[in-house]
């Protein structure tokens, strides 16, 4: 599944271990989401959209 996230953290001059402690998973998930290895839960995709204050969809694209 393709993401912004990289590209949201990059915005806010966020680390990825930033992100993870916002988020309360570890960096390597951090890292597995933004490379596309691993696709997030639903309740920790809700949790990365409050974050960025965006829709799932805004972030999340399900056609790659």
């Amino acid at each position: 599944m393709k993401n912004r996230l990289k590209v949201l953290r990059a915005e806010r001059d966020w680390s990825q271990a930033e992100l993870a402690g916002r988020l309360d998973v570890s960096r390597q998930a951090v890292n597995a989401i933004e490379t596309g290895k691993h696709d997030p839960s639903l309740p920790l995709a809700f949790r990365i959209a409050r974050l960025f204050e965006m829709g799932i969809e805004e972030i999340f694209d399900d056609e790659a």
